[in-house]
């Protein structure tokens, strides 16, 4: 996304915006507008950073954004192909719209979302075909959401300089196991004090933050559809395939090889 995005969008006076993109570890400054946003990916993980808040997107889910919510992206997969349909919000819409959440895509909304692969730029009622197709979306997205699971996969994100840098050293050392008194030490603190920072920046407790950058790695992994379900597993620093099993469907509400043989699904 680029200057020329952020000024398309802002101008755009339609009823629907449409910027679909792949990129190599996309990133965006924080931006809003003053249309809802429903934002898809294939090829990775977005992690879109709300209200302080850290959402994971894993593949065939989405995320929807109300109008002016401020909010930025990013990703660290290599190959991701992303889909940002925009639509403007009326009162009288369905609640769905009004408060950010992240939801699974069934097959039928996945093949509408594909549909719009080269569409680019507003579309109204001039743009009739077009206009109709995503009118379509819209009308119908409140019902099919229903069916499927949604995932409230997010966690305050750090403010404090040094919990940004202990997230950013476990990412990069999860193969590792660290216990609390191991990671306190590698960054000279006690435990005692990484233990309140946890508690009083973010909220949460290190062992829940720790396994929250574990299951969004884990995304990552089983997208790229390289490695079975025990080596993404032991990549994430899990000693058993039963505990990464459990975890995960703790979170995800899905079993790991549901999850990836629904990944597979086209």
């Amino acid at each position: 996304m680029n200057d020329h995005f952020f000024f398309s969008i802002e101008n755009c006076e339609s009823e629907f915006y449409i910027y679909n993109f792949t990129s190599s570890q996309p990133k965006t400054v924080e931006h809003q507008h003053d249309k809802g946003q429903l934002l898809y990916a294939e090829g990775g993980v977005l992690h879109v950073f709300i209200n302080q808040k850290h959402w994971y997107i894993p593949g065939r889910c989405f995320i929807w954004i109300p109008p002016n919510v401020p909010h930025y992206i990013l990703s660290h997969s290599s190959h991701i192909k992303i889909f940002g349909l925009y639509m403007t919000i009326f009162e009288t819409d369905d609640l769905l719209y009004k408060t950010e959440n992240v939801y699974m895509v069934d097959d039928l909304l996945r093949e509408m979302i594909w549909h719009t692969e080269k569409w680019m730029g507003c579309y109204g009622p001039e743009k009739a075909a077009e206009y109709y197709f995503l009118k379509a979306i819209k009308t119908n997205l409140p019902s099919m959401c229903k069916n499927v699971s949604s995932f409230p996969i997010q966690h305050p994100y750090p403010k404090d300089e040094r919990l940004i840098k202990v997230g950013q050293f476990l990412r990069n050392n999860l193969e590792k196991r660290y216990t609390l008194e191991e990671v306190a030490k590698e960054f000279g603190l006690s435990s005692r004090t990484l233990s309140r920072l946890f508690k009083e920046d973010i909220g949460m407790s290190f062992v829940k933050f720790y396994r929250a950058i574990r299951i969004s790695q884990a995304l990552e992994l089983m997208s790229e559809n390289k490695l079975n379900v025990y080596e993404v597993a032991v990549k994430v620093g899990f000693i058993s395939l039963s505990a990464f099993s459990n975890i995960f469907y703790r979170i995800m509400g899905i079993r790991p090889q549901e999850y990836i043989n629904k990944l597979k699904k086209k």
